[in-house]
């Protein structure tokens, strides 16, 4: 992609054009106009968000992990999502990874510049053992970025599923991939500031994405986090809710199942109910 005036996310937003001149209520007011749309643009793509579930929870299954990439915004969003699912669904930390272009120091500081760098996350895909059992999906709002292009031939090479998460219908990545997921929505209130409406599409769209796969793969009793890590109050008294939830014994008893069940809560509703 060279002629980046032709992508969505860096056109102009007319709408918001005297941003700038306006109140602070003002600047609220049209700044949730336009996230208003953001879901309806996710709307759009929901088969597509379905077939990658199904493949996300497929490589699960066979022993592959989920890998997201990306850089700036993008790839601090996989990284978010991945490093909330072992506490949430009881997985191991390796199971959903995320690789940001620029590694651990561009979590919290400004590398622009690592996004252009071909090879910037093959080196670490490569450390990390990344084979076919495996699945990508590479976060990119323009799709334009080297370094995800880059990590999806290295993932197509290997033969692993191949998912692109982007926010403009002409993204250079919807040919290379497996399974395109595109939600357009549109240019940002400030002109090419894609941490903004793309942004939050693409936590939506990963959202769904490692919500479903963990559904699909086990980890989610109704809509219970069953494999949930009860790691402070909050989280236990969480669990015991849950467990007098799924069983109808009372808190007493749930905590005395909990701990005899090192804290899982999915083994301890099945030791109750085992016993009724």
């Amino acid at each position: 992609m060279s002629d980046y005036a032709k992508l969505t996310t860096e056109s102009y937003n007319s709408k918001t054009a005297n941003i700038d001149k306006m109140s602070s209520l003002e600047i609220a007011r049209i700044i949730n106009e336009e996230d208003k749309t953001v879901a309806y643009a996710v709307e759009k793509a929901l088969p597509e968000i379905a077939k990658g579930i199904d493949a996300l929870s497929d490589s699960l299954k066979t022993g592959g992990h989920i890998y997201y990439c990306g850089a700036g915004t993008s790839g601090r969003l996989g990284v978010l999502d991945a490093s909330e699912c072992p506490p949430t669904y009881g997985v191991s930390a390796d199971t959903v990874v995320g690789l940001m272009a620029g590694g651990y120091e561009a979590l919290h500081a400004s590398l622009e510049y690592a996004e252009d760098d071909f090879d910037s996350i093959v080196s670490v895909m490569r450390e990390k053992h990344f084979d076919a059992k495996d699945a990508l999906v590479a976060i990119s709002a323009s799709g334009s970025a080297n370094c995800v292009k880059g990590a999806i031939k290295y993932a197509s090479e290997c033969g692993a599923t191949t998912i692109c998460i982007s926010c403009n219908p002409n993204s250079d990545l919807v040919p290379m991939v497996d399974i395109p997921i595109v939600a357009e929505v549109g240019p940002e209130v400030i002109t090419g500031s894609t941490r903004m409406k793309a942004g939050t599409a693409q936590k939506m769209i990963l959202n769904m994405l490692s919500t479903g796969a963990m559904v699909k793969f086990g980890r989610v009793r109704g809509n219970f986090m069953a494999y949930m890590v009860p790691s402070n109050k909050k989280l236990v008294d969480r669990a015991i809710r849950m467990i007098c939830d799924k069983t109808g014994c009372d808190r007493e008893r749930a905590a005395f199942e909990l701990v005899k069940a090192d804290n899982c809560i999915a083994d301890a509703i099945d030791s109750i109910e085992g016993n009724k």
